[in-house]
C-alpha cells in the first residue's frame, strides 16, 4: 500500500508518515513492481501502534523503544505518565477555579483582573504573612471573590491567617456560605473544624442551619464551636452541647453565660436548670466538674438556682461548697436589696 493510501486508510497524514520514516519509526518495508517503496500489512499494523501509543501521551522516542526493545517493561513508564497527567490536570483544574473566581467579582477592566490575579498570588504565597497581608490589604474598590476566600479558609493552617481570612470573608457579605459549609462534609477533621470556625463569623439563616447540622458531627471541638456560635444566636438546640462544654470544657464560662443568655426565656428555663442538676448528680465523684457546673449555676437568671446553690453550700467537696456558698449569698443579698428597693407605681 502507498504513502497515499496509508494516509487516507489510517487517518495519520502522509506528512507525519514521511516523520515517521525519517526517525525510523515505521518504515515501509515492501517495494511495488515498479520499485516504490510501500507498505506491509506488519508496517500498517504498526503504525497503528504507534497511534495507539501517542493517544497515552508518549513521545516518539518513547514508542521506538517500546516496540522495538523487548526487554522493555511499561509499569515505569505508565506510572510517570500517570503522575504527569495527574500533575497538568490539578494545574488546569487550579486555573478553571481561578478563571471562575475571576469571572466571580465581575471585574470592569483588565487592571481589575489583573489586581484579582496579584491576590490569588497572594493567598497562595509560601509565606504566612504575605498571605495575611492579602486577605486584610485588598483594594478599596475590589469585592473580594466569596469563593476563593472560601477555599483559602478551608485549606489555610496558620492561625494568624486563619482569623484575617475569617475576617475577610465575613466582611464579604456571607456569599461564602455555601462553599464553607460544603467543608463540613470532608472526611478530614481539621478541614471540618476550620469550617466551622468560619460558619460562626457568618451571618444568615444558612450559616445557622450548617452550624445546627455540625451538631451531629462525631468531633467534639467541631460540636463545641457549632454551640457557642448558636448559642450566641439564641438557637436553644444547642443547650444540650453547651451544657456539656461546661461539663467538659474548655469555653465552660463562655458555654455558662450563653445558658444564662438563654435561661431568660421562661420557656426554657426549667429546661437549661434541670439540665445543669441532672449533670451535677451525673458527675458526683467529680469535683472538677463539679466546680463548673456550681459556676455556671450563677449565670441563671434571677435567683432561679438560689435554692440548689444553697444545698450545694454543705456539699462533701469543700471547694464545690466554698463557691456555691459565696454564689448562694450574692443571690440572696440581691434578694434583700430587691425586697428593699421601694416599687413604683
Amino acid at each position: 500500500m502507498l504513502i497515499g493510501e496509508v494516509a487516507r486508510r489510517s487517518g495519520v497524514s502522509a506528512r507525519m508518515l514521511r516523520h515517521y520514516d525519517t526517525l525510523g519509526l515505521v518504515r515501509p518495508t515492501g517495494r511495488t513492481v515498479g520499485g516504490y517503496r510501500e507498505y506491509s500489512p506488519d508496517d500498517i499494523r504498526r503504525i497503528f501502534h504507534v497511534e495507539g501509543l501517542r493517544s497515552l501521551g508518549l513521545s516518539l522516542s518513547q514508542i521506538g523503544r517500546a516496540l522495538d526493545d523487548f526487554g522493555f517493561t511499561p509499569s515505569t513508564l505508565v506510572g510517570d505518565l500517570i503522575r504527569k497527567t495527574e500533575e497538568r490536570l490539578n494545574r488546569e483544574r487550579e486555573l478553571l477555579e481561578h478563571l471562575r473566581m475571576v469571572d466571580a467579582a465581575e471585574p470592569s477592566g483588565w487592571q481589575d483582573v489583573l489586581r484579582i490575579v496579584e491576590l490569588l498570588h497572594g493567598l497562595g504565597s509560601p509565606s504566612a504573612a504575605r498571605r495575611q497581608q492579602a486577605a486584610l490589604a485588598p483594594a478599596d474598590d475590589l469585592s473580594m471573590p466569596a469563593e476563593l476566600l472560601a477555599e483559602a479558609v478551608l485549606t489555610e493552617t496558620d492561625p494568624n491567617v486563619a482569623g484575617a481570612l475569617r475576617w475577610a470573608l465575613a466582611r464579604a457579605g456571607g456569599d461564602g456560605v455555601a462553599s464553607v459549609a460544603s467543608g463540613m462534609a470532608s472526611e478530614d477533621v481539621d478541614i471540618r473544624r476550620r469550617a466551622v470556625l468560619a460558619l460562626a463569623e457568618l451571618p444568615g439563616d444558612e450559616a445557622t442551619a450548617a452550624l445546627t447540622d455540625a451538631l451531629g458531627d462525631a468531633d467534639t471541638t467541631i460540636r463545641r464551636h457549632a454551640a457557642l456560635a448558636l448559642g450566641a444566636r439564641g438557637v436553644t438546640l444547642a443547650v444540650p452541647a453547651l451544657v456539656g462544654t461546661v461539663v467538659e470544657g474548655p469555653n465552660d464560662v463562655e458555654a455558662a453565660e450563653l445558658l444564662g443568655k438563654l435561661a431568660r426565656d421562661a420557656k426554657w428555663a426549667d429546661w437549661i436548670l434541670g439540665a445543669l442538676v441532672d449533670e451535677l448528680t451525673a458527675h458526683a465523684a467529680d469535683p472538677a466538674v463539679r466546680m463548673r457546673l456550681t459556676q455556671a449555676l450563677a449565670e441563671m437568671p434571677g435567683t432561679i438556682a438560689l435554692e440548689i446553690l444553697q444545698q450545694l453550700a454543705y456539699d462533701n467537696d469543700r471547694v464545690v461548697a466554698l463557691i456555691a456558698s459565696a454564689l448562694a449569698k450574692t443571690l440572696e443579698e440581691r434578694l434583700d436589696e430587691e425586697a428593699e428597693t421601694p416599687q413604683i407605681g
